[in-house]
C-alpha cells in the first residue's frame, strides 16, 4: 500500500513513517522540505499519484483560534482536494479527545478540520488521541526564565510512537468514519508531568499551575481531555516515555 503522510517529519509524523515502513508499505512525505505544501497546495497532485491512503498529522503551534481556523481549514481542504482527483481511497485525520465542547483557541481549528473531513467527498476517518508524552516539554522549551507557567490541564498523556502505529492500524483498516480514540494508561496533570521530565532532565526550573480564563482555560481543566470510558489505552507510561530513546534530553 503507498501511504502519504502529511507532516511526515512532525512529533507524531516521524514514527507513523517509521511504522508505515516497518509494515512493508510505501511511505510518501508530505512537508516543505519534499516541495510538497499543504497550504499552497503545491506539489499535492504529484505526491499523490498513485497513493492509497493519506494520513494527515499537519499541525500548527498557536493559541490564536482565527489562525488555527485558517491553517486546517485550508490544508485539509488542499488535501481532500488533490485527494480526489488522485483517486485516493482513504483520508485519515488525527484530531484530540474530548474537544467537543472545547470550540476555542487551537482547539477550534481541530473541531474544524473534523467537519471539513466530514463533509469532504473522500472516505475518511478521524482518529483521536490525547496529548503526547512530549507535549509538556515542547511547552517548557518555548518558555524562557527560571518560571514556567503552564495552564491547569488534566490528561491522559500517551506515547507519539503508539499514536503512530494507530493512524497506520487505521489507514490498514479502511474508510471508519470515527476510529476508537486512544488515550494514555494514566491520569497526569500537565504541571505535574513538566515537573518530573525537569527533574529527570536535572534542570533546576519552577513549575507553576495556572486556571487560564474562558472557554479554553475551563476544558483544559475540566477532564474532558482525558477522554471517555471504554478508548483504546496506549501501554507506555510517562516516566517510562522518559527513560526510553524516543525521550530526547537537553544536551549538556
Amino acid at each position: 500500500m503507498r501511504i502519504a503522510v502529511a507532516g511526515g517529519t512532525g512529533t507524531v509524523g516521524r514514527f507513523v513513517v517509521e511504522a508505515v515502513h516497518r509494515r512493508g508499505h510505501e511511505a510518501v512525505v508530505l512537508s516543505r522540505a519534499d516541495g510538497v505544501d499543504v497550504i499552497t497546495g503545491h506539489g499535492l497532485a504529484a505526491a499523490l499519484h498513485g497513493t492509497h491512503a493519506v494520513i494527515d498529522v499537519t499541525n500548527i503551534v498557536t493559541l490564536s483560534a482565527a489562525v488555527a481556523r485558517e491553517f486546517f481549514e485550508t490544508s485539509t481542504t488542499n488535501l481532500l482536494r488533490a485527494e480526489k482527483a488522485s483517486g485516493v481511497a482513504h483520508h485519515v485525520a488525527l484530531s484530540i479527545v474530548g474537544i467537543d465542547r472545547i470550540d476555542a483557541s487551537y482547539y477550534a481549528g481541530k473541531l474544524d478540520q473534523e467537519r471539513a473531513v466530514t463533509a469532504g467527498e473522500v472516505p475518511f476517518t478521524i482518529a483521536r488521541a490525547a496529548q503526547f508524552h512530549e507535549f509538556a516539554g515542547q511547552l517548557l522549551s518555548s518558555m524562557r526564565g527560571p518560571l514556567a507557567f503552564l495552564p491547569k490541564t488534566l490528561m491522559r498523556p500517551v506515547a507519539a510512537r503508539e499514536v503512530g502505529e494507530h493512524l497506520v492500524d487505521v489507514a490498514e483498516a479502511g474508510p471508519a468514519g470515527r476510529a476508537p480514540d486512544l488515550v494514555g494508561p494514566r491520569d497526569e496533570e500537565l504541571a505535574d508531568v513538566a515537573r518530573r521530565q525537569l527533574r529527570f532532565d536535572g534542570i533546576r526550573r519552577r513549575v507553576l499551575s495556572v486556571r487560564l480564563p474562558g472557554t479554553y482555560g475551563a476544558g483544559l481543566a475540566s477532564g474532558s481531555l482525558r477522554g471517555r470510558p471504554g478508548a483504546l489505552q496506549g501501554r507506555m507510561t510517562f516516566d517510562e516515555w522518559l527513560r526510553s530513546d524516543d525521550h530526547r534530553r537537553p544536551n549538556g
